[in-house]
């Protein structure tokens, strides 16, 4: 049982590097990916979509983005979503199709991005604590019917290992993304 435990947490803070890749590959680094819309959600007959389900997002060169939408009518609403959103682009409509074009980051922007990683950074390093926690919460209760007190201490480090190495590599993907946002 205590081994499901340490497993279930592993699986756990294995979703939460995850979750944090997705959400960094949302943030501009000078170069135009269509992860970049992924936060972006649009009203659409009411309910918020996000716009890969609305339309098609091309990059025909590294500075631009294109955003063709499959009903016409829907070209509007995701110029809206993106005016809204916290980018600071200016979508360009044509009438067909949306552009983006992904202006050079200057260094101020580039810092302020980077402040903007170590906040996810933090989350994620939360959540990987509160997962350890949850563990140990299960663990404990084991200790009072199925395990001695050593085996709880024993599964309780294992789970702190754990924890280590997920701390650790939040750290490794944040200082990737540093060096990736600082790259000129």
């Amino acid at each position: 049982m205590p081994q499901s435990i340490k497993k279930n947490a592993e699986e756990r803070m294995e979703k939460a590097i995850l979750a944090l890749k997705r959400d960094l590959s949302t943030l501009r680094a000078g170069r135009a990916t269509p992860s970049l819309l992924d936060r972006i959600q649009v009203e659409y007959y009411g309910a918020p979509t996000p716009i890969n389900q609305l339309a098609n997002i091309n990059t025909p060169d590294s500075r631009t983005l294109m955003i063709q939408p499959w009903d016409k009518t829907s070209l509007a609403e995701i110029e809206r979503a993106i005016m809204k959103s916290d980018l600071g682009l200016t979508p360009q409509n044509d009438g067909a199709m949306i552009r983006l074009s992904i202006p050079a980051l200057t260094e101020e922007r580039r810092v302020e991005l980077v402040k903007f990683t170590k906040k996810f950074g933090e989350e994620a390093k939360v959540a990987v604590r509160n997962i350890r926690r949850d563990a140990n919460d299960d663990i404990k209760k084991l200790e009072k019917s199925d395990i001695s007190e050593d085996e709880s201490r024993r599964h309780q480090e294992d789970i702190q290992k754990s924890t280590d190495k997920y701390v650790a590599e939040v750290d490794k993907v944040l200082a990737a993304k540093e060096k990736e946002i600082m790259e000129v």
